[in-house]
């Protein structure tokens, strides 16, 4: 190692400490559950990689005799949903009710008799990551008033289980047409797999895709081609790995009937760019959260109208 690198590793280590426990005493503070990946996203250039976060969380929690747990670090489980409109009634008889500030267990399908939709809702919105839809809940996104009616917000934490997603094939196959179901993935590879996975089953499951393909999910982003129209610095972007251009190629030689031609066109603008579009990029953007809101605000208030124009033709 050179002496410009270890002084350029001194640097780093002595401000990545005070920024990571910041994020850490706000998630404290705020009472708001953070994630390892969103306090890589707080400065990427300053922590380089994912694993000096790790290294540091694990060594704040040593130093201090703590659990991740303790300091609102949480590791994701599987299936939530939120939204009051939504009821899962259980076969022992007992229910499920949603509600718009929390995030509530998708039990497995072997325990549910039926999902209930008690109201009108305007929009189903699947969110990649949990983190992401935890901050939605806190802002009770389900009803927020920037859109145009109430909705139901789904996490599969990353590749979602059969339990999720035999949720959302059976909101899919009942809601009205003029109800859209968008999907909120990172605009790399693995996000448009995780997106395929909804719409058009998982490989390994390929015997049960009519009972688990949502065919009506749509994604409504983050897109990599979008990335400038919402003032994203490519520098503020991580670069892409040898194992995402690797997935990505995979992706791109499925047959068209898995690969719409506007996912094919996203994976080859990433592979151009050489950076990934991830979702949390836009929770870092201005004040926190309010650029992830107006995002989805403006893409889902488009979606319904559109949606509701095409059911009158």
């Amino acid at each position: 190692m050179t002496s410009k690198e270890s002084v350029a590793r001194a640097r780093g280590s002595r401000w990545s400490w005070p920024i990571a426990g910041n994020c850490l005493r706000t998630a404290l503070v705020e009472d708001v559950p953070t994630t390892k990946r969103d306090m890589y996203y707080k400065d990427v250039p300053l922590f380089k990689t994912q694993s000096v976060v790790n290294r540091l969380v694990d060594d704040m929690a040593a130093t201090f005799a703590l659990g991740r747990a303790d300091m609102n670090v949480r590791a994701a489980s599987k299936g939530l949903f939120a939204g009051e409109d939504l009821i899962i009634h259980l076969k022992d008889g007992g229910e499920i009710p949603g509600n718009n500030s929390e995030g509530m267990l998708v039990p497995a399908g072997e325990e549910v008799a039926r999902f209930e939709v008690k109201g009108k809702i305007a929009w189903v919105l699947i969110v990649e990551k949990e983190a992401v839809f935890q901050t939605l809940c806190r802002y009770k996104f389900a009803s927020h008033a920037s859109l145009p009616g109430r909705g139901i917000l789904i996490t599969g934490k990353g590749y979602p289980d059969v339990a999720t997603r035999q949720l959302v094939k059976t909101l899919s196959d009942n809601l009205p047409p003029t109800v859209p179901l968008l999907a909120l993935v990172d605009g790399d590879a693995y996000g448009i797999d995780i997106l395929s996975v909804y719409k058009y089953g998982s490989a390994s499951m390929r015997h049960e895709q009519e009972k688990l393909a949502a065919g009506r999910v749509k994604w409504l982003g983050i897109k990599s081609s979008e990335l400038h129209g919402l003032g994203i610095d490519r520098d503020a972007l991580i670069p892409i790995t040898r194992h995402d251009e690797k997935k990505a190629l995979s992706l791109i030689q499925r047959p068209d009937i898995m690969m719409p031609s506007k996912w094919r066109r996203e994976l080859t603008h990433m592979l151009h760019l050489r950076r990934k579009a991830e979702i949390e990029v836009l929770m870092v953007m201005k004040t926190p959260g309010s650029a992830l809101l107006a995002y989805l605000s403006n893409k889902i208030t488009d979606a319904v109208g559109k949606y509701g124009r095409e059911a009158q033709v």
